[in-house]
């Protein structure tokens, strides 16, 4: 008897070959969009012509296809948590929200009940079996690239077992395209999306301020003395690493250090000061069967965007040590933090 699949497609084309790839593998492959968001966002990955093009991709390929709303979980867990992170001067990424509680949350569950095997994404990623660790384990894919294992860090251990993503031996996308292309899918062309979801225009504080009753609120720009420097817009439009927009004149070029909700500062410096060696990190996920209960050379990657560093951790209480053997730019609170392993996924966390 055929495995059966439940496939997440947002009608581009990675998730669109991932299915390709599934059926030519064998499997029962079952189609589904997620519907995350109330109303028509163009452009985003949960619109209605992307749930069209996933639709299409089915009826072309012969596969079952169904559009699930989860709008309630997903503004439970990925736009709330978006909203409550910028209230409380932190920088969330609402891509490893959706992973952990909508993709391998709620798509799971509904995969169980449609007496499915596994589920699959197209995500830049692998899961193989690490004999160092006598398990399954989540690993960088071949695509370095367009490797995502950083924002699957959070996925349930336990679901390791029962997760594909066929996409995780090739070396790049173009590979991805001429697979489209050989197969004669319309949405071989068709342009990544790049920003968030719910916010395709990447504005976030227009955004803020028509969801979360946020409202500008005037206060000062100081240094690390506490030596008043300007006046700030709100905090909410500041973040870690920040140089222009200041609207403050320094002879030497300053950037913003640290946002103090309670004061309602923004505290900036010079450039040497956004380097960091130690930090915690909570909300702790861990991928293999390890305590870290001494510390342990690792590399750690602390945004989606960065290489990962060397490092040391070590597990105290419900939080998890870092130290960077190498000062490390603007460490920035909700981002995540993933240890790895060479290019096996150790788990990760959020930074405090």
């Amino acid at each position: 008897m055929k495995k059966r699949v439940l496939l997440g497609m947002s009608g581009g084309v990675d998730s669109s070959v991932a299915a390709i790839l599934l059926k030519k593998k064998g499997y029962e492959v079952i189609g589904v969009t997620m519907k995350l968001y109330d109303g028509e966002i163009e452009g985003s990955c949960c619109s209605l012509n992307s749930a069209m093009d996933a639709k299409r991709v089915c009826d072309y390929l012969n596969i079952p296809h169904y559009t699930l709303n989860f709008t309630e979980d997903f503004n439970k867990y990925v736009i709330d948590d978006f909203i409550k992170n910028y209230k409380n001067c932190r920088t969330p990424n609402p891509c490893i929200e959706c992973n952990k509680y909508l993709k391998f949350g709620a798509m799971y569950k509904r995969a169980q009940e449609l007496q499915c095997d596994y589920i699959a994404t197209g995500h830049y990623a692998k899961i193989e079996y690490s004999k160092k660790y006598n398990s399954k384990v989540l690993k960088k894919s071949k695509a370095t690239a367009k490797d995502q294992s950083y924002v699957l860090y959070n996925m349930p251990k336990e679901m390791l077992d029962h997760v594909l993503f066929p996409l995780g031996n090739f070396e790049s996308k173009d590979e991805i395209r001429k697979i489209a292309r050989e197969n004669n899918l319309l949405v071989a062309s068709k342009p990544d999306s790049e920003d968030i979801c719910f916010i395709p225009d990447g504005n976030y504080k227009k955004f803020l301020e028509e969801n979360a009753n946020i409202t500008p609120k005037e206060g000062n720009i100081v240094n690390s003395s506490n030596k008043i420097l300007g006046k700030h817009t709100g905090i909410y439009n500041y973040t870690i690493g920040q140089r222009r927009g200041l609207g403050i004149s320094s002879e030497k070029p300053l950037y913003v250090l640290k946002l103090n909700k309670n004061k309602n500062q923004v505290v900036v410096g010079e450039e040497k000061e956004l380097y960091t060696k130690s930090f915690c990190v909570g909300d702790v996920n861990i991928l293999v069967d390890n305590e870290f209960t001494d510390w342990t050379d690792v590399k750690v990657k602390i945004r989606y965007s960065s290489n990962a560093y060397e490092a040391k951790i070590k597990k105290e209480k419900d939080k998890i040590l870092v130290e960077f053997y190498e000062p490390q730019r603007a460490v920035t609170p909700g981002q995540s933090a993933v240890f790895y392993d060479g290019d096996i996924v150790l788990g990760g966390g959020k930074i405090m």
